[in-house]
């Protein structure tokens, strides 16, 4: 008889940005490496912008205060 492990979506612990990239540490240890290209309010914001966020829901998504934007790891993934 086996015991299936329960499913769960990994979540952000840390966020930090290249010129050209964004990166996410997720909590199973993967990191996420994704185009600011894809998500023009990032790319555009200054330095201290995209350095002002947070996590929400426990790591389930990450906001920026100043730009209002929100992203999802299940939308990242």
């Amino acid at each position: 008889m086996s015991i299936l492990a329960k499913k769960s979506t990994p979540q952000a612990q840390k966020v930090w940005f290249t010129d050209t990239k964004m990166y996410v540490l997720l909590t199973d240890g993967r990191e996420l490496g994704i185009p600011l290209e894809w998500f023009p309010r990032l790319r555009d914001a200054s330095e201290s912008e995209r350095m002002n966020w947070r996590l929400i829901g426990g790591g389930i998504g990450i906001h920026w205060e100043d730009i209002d934007e929100d992203l999802s790891v299940a939308g990242l993934l």
